[in-house]
């Protein structure tokens, strides 16, 4: 079994890392065959984010190679995985033209198609509005990261969807006795300068709770500041990140309450349960289904409720271990690629053989 796979990015892309890449070995070791393809190279995505838009001429030749790939080479394989889309911004019908022939397996892990439908020009929701629906309606399976993101594909008349949850690699992952603190705990936020904003959003309470517990923020992946907070910006990388997630006290997911994040699959979250923390998170999307509140840690609405549970936490050595060890369970049970990685081998070899 033969199968290409169209990435959105490389190794240097969160979610093509996690959705797909992580899963290489195991499908090799099945027996099936990947050859992967990224639409966006790592060099390009940096590029991007230190100049926060794309190189034009570089997006025509990426957009050019997936076009060539598609005429030329797809009937050497037994089905197409496709991270997201193959072409954005294309109409549905030339990407589905491009698809024909061959069985093509969707997959999201975030709210995409609200790139479209909730558009600020008028014209672009027309146009492209049901998009992604009339990609999902063609695809003989739609794989998606959570609830919000499955009951979408169903809606747009899916004839199959499976729940994936974005999971760890359950062996990269451990608790740590090392603190990161010298004199008071350290509350983290990993992710990327485009997600760093929503950490913005609870500045205040971040800032009143400092004034009740001290404590120190520590920011992977992003460079934030907060007045009367005391942070510690981290840049990310894949050797770094477990152990600065693992050193530190509690984790944090917060969210603002919209479409689009109701799309997000919570993978901070299962990174800080992995390492043995206890989670705060917004009760917003995917969080709900992962956060086991008085379990694991606390679901929040408001910035009382932020500071509440926070400094509930940060007053307790021993309520941070028990929730930190409960959620590292959830994570060996439920939130490791251990877990999803044979039943989406399954998944695939139904696909290919109902083709």
């Amino acid at each position: 079994m033969r199968v290409l796979m169209l990435t959105k990015y490389g190794q240097q892309g969160a979610s093509s890392r996690l959705r797909t890449i992580q899963y290489l070995s195991w499908f090799e070791q099945a027996g099936i065959q990947c050859d992967v393809f990224p639409l966006i190279s790592d060099e390009a995505l940096k590029a991007k984010y230190n100049k926060q838009s794309y190189n034009s001429s570089e997006l025509r030749q990426a957009y050019w190679n997936r076009i060539r790939l598609l005429l030329s080479n797809k009937n050497q394989y037994s089905l197409i995985w496709i991270e997201k889309e193959a072409l954005p911004w294309t109409p549905a019908w030339f990407e589905k033209l491009l698809l024909s022939g061959i069985p093509y397996v969707l997959d999201y892990d975030d709210a995409l198609f609200h790139n479209y439908d909730m558009h600020r020009l008028p014209i672009v929701r027309k146009i492209f509005g049901k998009r992604l629906d009339k990609l999902m309606v063609g695809a003989s399976l739609v794989v998606c990261g959570n609830y919000y993101l499955a009951d979408r594909a169903k809606h747009a008349g899916a004839r199959w969807v499976e729940i994936i949850p974005t999971v760890i690699d359950i062996t990269r992952y451990h608790a740590s006795e090392q603190k990161a603190r010298e004199d008071k705990p350290t509350v983290v936020w990993i992710g990327s300068p485009s997600t760093a904003k929503y950490v913005k959003e609870i500045a205040r309470p971040l800032a009143d709770l400092n004034r009740q517990v001290p404590f120190k923020l520590r920011i992977i992946g992003a460079n934030l500041s907060i007045d009367g907070v005391d942070i510690e910006n981290l840049p990310w990388t894949e050797d770094t990140e477990v152990p600065l997630v693992a050193e530190s006290d509690i984790g944090i997911m917060p969210l603002p309450d919209t479409p689009w994040t109701n799309g997000k699959c919570g993978y901070k979250l299962i990174q800080y349960m992995a390492c043995g923390l206890p989670v705060v998170g917004s009760d917003v999307g995917a969080n709900k289904n992962i956060v086991d509140e008085g379990a694991n840690g606390f679901l929040v609405n408001s910035d009382e409720q932020w500071v509440e549970a926070l400094k509930t936490l940060l007053q307790s050595p021993e309520l941070r271990k028990q929730y930190g060890h409960q959620g590292r369970i959830d994570a060996e049970e439920r939130f490791c690629v251990q877990k999803t990685a044979p039943h989406l081998i399954e998944l695939l070899r139904k696909v290919a053989t109902a083709a």
